[in-house]
């Protein structure tokens, strides 16, 4: 043990007793909503929600009601993140017949305004149905030309009623641009593992493969499911990634048994201080530690492995060159934390001393 943690210190940077220093690749936010968030806007008092239907009409309703444009109120969370140590995300940025494409034009605005720092995808995400919300999907492939990276979907057995005919949409749209899938499921149990298969099936039969992400993937966190393994192979089979955010009360996947399947796991942040949640930082040091809480991490190599699905591992995923080129304390791209060791970081969670980006220190 000693011996891997020396060698991770020389990797990743050097320290002495009396003046720590530990430098880091940036991090990666793989799943966030930068469009909903409240960040540097008044306090924003949330309704009661039962269900995931009532949180979505919360968020409709309060969204409608911003004063604030998209592009600032997602510039300063964005800004945040930068300034936190992020330097790439993927956002999930709403496309729905009620708001168009503001959601996406703004946070699109709002990501070349910050270009030289932070790696930014949009996902077209029709959090209000795709095919049930008239209109949509017509929006969702005119988004792919006006800022989106790539094709979003969300439960589309039990919000959007047409689990087959959602896929086909979204595949078809995924192929037609050359684009790249992230479906949000928040379906849990046997249907949620059902769904998750026909992607997989579904990912294998359009060539797909590595291309395909399941947001949240609640079925995939319950061990007591018969079907758990069979679901996680076939995603194993297709390359599909799982991203969580270790939420609250929402469920977290056993990562030990998600890797044992060959599953790739990356962390996001989800809502921050939006009409979902009043809770979020914008910073994914307090996200890794949220996720070794969450999932009862201990160790140092399980403090590690928090710390790898935030930044190795979800470069892997969104391609991120100025993380995953990270090779130690010289490098271009770099963050600087005042800690000894890396499982250090992720229990203390410190603000980093210094960002750099393109070998100068980020200044905002």
């Amino acid at each position: 043990m000693m011996a891997a943690h020396l060698a991770l210190e020389d990797h990743y940077g050097n320290s002495s007793d009396t003046q720590p220093l530990l430098v880091t690749p940036g991090f990666v936010d793989a799943h966030i909503h930068p469009d909903k968030t409240t960040w540097g806007s008044p306090w924003l008092s949330r309704r009661a929600a039962a269900t995931l239907e009532d949180l979505i009409s919360n968020d409709l309703r309060a969204q409608l009601a911003y004063q604030d444009s998209v592009e600032e109120c997602a510039f300063a969370l964005m800004r945040q993140a930068v300034l936190s140590g992020t330097m790439a995300m993927r956002a999930h940025v709403d496309v729905a017949t009620q708001i168009g494409l503001r959601n996406i034009h703004g946070v699109r605005a709002a990501a070349e305004r910050l270009a030289p720092y932070l790696d930014v995808q949009i996902v077209a995400f029709p959090q209000f149905g795709l095919l049930s919300n008239q209109g949509t999907l017509d929006l969702v492939e005119a988004s792919l030309s006006e800022g989106a990276d790539l094709v979003g979907g969300i439960d589309p057995a039990s919000l959007d009623g047409d689990l087959h005919g959602h896929l086909d949409a979204v595949f078809a749209l995924a192929n037609k641009y050359g684009r790249d899938v992230d479906i949000h499921l928040h379906d849990s149990g046997p249907e949620g593992l059902a769904q998750v298969q026909l992607i997989a099936e579904r990912t294998v039969a359009e060539g797909m493969q590595g291309r395909v992400t399941v947001g949240h993937g609640f079925a995939l966190c319950d061990p007591s499911q018969p079907g758990l393994g069979a679901a996680l192979d076939a995603m194993a089979t297709a390359g599909m990634w799982l991203a969580t955010c270790a939420l609250g009360a929402d469920p977290v996947p056993v990562l030990d048994l998600v890797e044992k399947h060959g599953v790739r796991v990356a962390l996001g942040s989800d809502g921050v201080r939006d009409a979902w949640s009043p809770f979020g930082s914008g910073s994914m040091v307090d996200r890794t530690h949220l996720l070794g809480y969450r999932t009862g991490a201990l160790t140092d190599a399980e403090l590690e492995r928090c710390f790898r699905i935030a930044t190795a591992d979800g470069a892997e995923l969104l391609g991120s060159a100025a993380v995953a080129a990270f090779f130690g304390p010289g490098s271009a791209d770099r963050v600087e934390f005042a800690a000894h060791s890396i499982p250090e970081l992720v229990v203390d969670r410190p603000s980093p001393m210094r960002v750099v980006r393109a070998g100068k220190t980020v200044s905002l």
